[in-house]
């Protein structure tokens, strides 16, 4: 859920932005230009997949990371995600022991 994510991330002292549905993740991550977009594939107004390629759509957001975060964990959601436009996939329930090195791992490794 975005509330234990936000929670987990800023014990660590990262900075959170959320959004519940899709237009208003677009625009928060053209406000802030983030280091990664933690994104769920269930979202009201637009799905994952849709604001992930909307997201791909945007110049000053190339080089971001976009991760799955999602209880879909059939085979071919995750080849739907990387098409789509991610770079990664973490599947819910995470764990919040590892759930923060997990996306610094991905932030250091950047944008595939």
């Amino acid at each position: 859920s975005l509330y234990l994510t936000r929670l987990l991330l800023q014990a660590r002292g990262h900075s959170v932005a959320g959004a519940r549905d899709g237009p208003a993740g677009l625009a928060a991550a053209q406000a802030v230009v983030p280091d990664v977009i933690l994104l769920d594939i269930q979202l009201p107004k637009m799905d994952g997949y849709a604001v992930a390629r909307a997201l791909r759509a945007i110049r000053s957001l190339d080089a971001v990371p976009i991760v799955a975060v999602t209880s879909y964990a059939m085979n071919g959601d995750r080849v739907r995600a990387l098409a789509a436009g991610f770079d990664a996939y973490i599947e819910k329930p995470i764990d919040p022991d590892g759930f923060v090195a997990q996306v610094e791992g991905i932030v250091s490794a950047g944008r595939q």
